[in-house]
């Protein structure tokens, strides 16, 4: 038994193709946009491979395994449990861990060392100095939500020195990359001891405006913000305020909320915030295509007994152990 009729509607080069039809010779393949199909046509697919939308969802009766192309899985995916009470979903957890650390790592160094300030005054000509910078050796990073990017990030800032702790929401898991492991209830206590917090988190209700008033008073003063996870995680009123006080001195955000984010917003305007339009990810390094695809060949492989490489939990939306 095993799927017989699967959409990919997702960027694709025409060798993934061949690797979609060698893991599952018996199959049809359609790849197509959503749009570009009629309500008859998706009805009948029992396998997608994309981010279809609530809508394009509800014409698919027959859908056993959605496989998403994001790491993290958005709230509407979850409302599968009681729509598709049956249908596996897997996230793409574990393919964007190479490439979004890189960001992290190059725009934490771009405002250590105020290479965002030199880059503004270019356009003015100015030959000055913009005074002391700072080095990741012996900084203390917490890293919030240890996953695979969590963790490869770890690794990266580990390499250059600096002392990594990680938040995770239960015990136990790897290591690897991490000086310290400890359970989010730790959060504000550890707020006041490190200098640069990173995030790479879901959006759970748990999250949604983790990073508030509250939270930035506790953080240490000229500290280091980084977000690549969800914009919700971080109230951005609260992210100005601190930005503007010199709470925080500096911060980096690829994501935002709402995305785009409104062109009138006061998060364009800070000096000392790195504002990129979520493309951390996506599949601008070609490993992270390459991942993705690998992920999404085992699990339409392993449908329906499993073991599946992501599958999310209904439950808490993480992926599963």
């Amino acid at each position: 038994m095993s799927l017989k009729n699967i959409l990919v509607s997702m960027p694709l080069r025409e060798e993934y193709k061949a690797q979609f039809a060698q893991a599952l010779p018996q199959a049809k393949f359609t790849y197509a946009k959503y749009a570009d199909l009629s309500p008859e046509e998706l009805s009948e697919f029992d396998g997608v491979v994309g981010n279809p939308d609530t809508s394009t969802l509800a014409m698919m009766p027959k859908l056993k395994l959605l496989q998403l192309m994001s790491s993290g899985v958005a709230g509407d995916y979850m409302k599968l449990k009681d729509s598709h009470p049956d249908t596996v979903l897997c996230s793409a957890s574990g393919a964007y861990g190479q490439a979004i650390s890189e960001h992290m790592v190059g725009a934490l160094m771009m405002l250590l060392k105020k290479l965002h300030l030199y880059r503004d005054a270019m356009k003015s000509g100015a030959w000055e100095s913009k005074g002391t910078v700072y080095s990741p050796r012996g900084m203390r990073v917490l890293i919030v939500g240890a996953g695979s990017i969590g963790t490869d990030f770890g690794k990266l800032m580990q390499a250059l020195g600096s002392y990594t702790i990680a938040l995770r929401r239960t015990p136990g898991g790897e290591t690897e990359g991490f000086d310290e492991v400890h359970i989010t209830d730790q959060l504000n206590r550890l707020l006041p001891t490190v200098d640069v917090v990173a995030l790479s988190l879901p959006e759970t209700p748990q999250t949604i405006d983790l990073f508030n008033d509250e939270r930035f008073a506790l953080m240490k003063d000229g500290s280091y913000l980084l977000n690549v996870g969800r914009g919700s995680a971080v109230n951005q009123d609260a992210l100005v305020r601190a930005l503007q006080s010199g709470k925080l001195a500096g911060a980096s955000i690829d994501v935002t909320t709402p995305e785009p984010l409104p062109k009138d917003h006061p998060l364009w305007q800070q000096e000392n915030l790195l504002l990129t339009p979520h493309i951390s990810g996506f599949y601008y390094l070609k490993a992270t295509h390459d991942n993705v695809i690998n992920i999404a060949c085992d699990n339409l492989k392993a449908w329906p007994e499993g073991p599946f490489t992501s599958r999310t939990s209904f439950e808490t939306g993480y992926r599963e152990r």
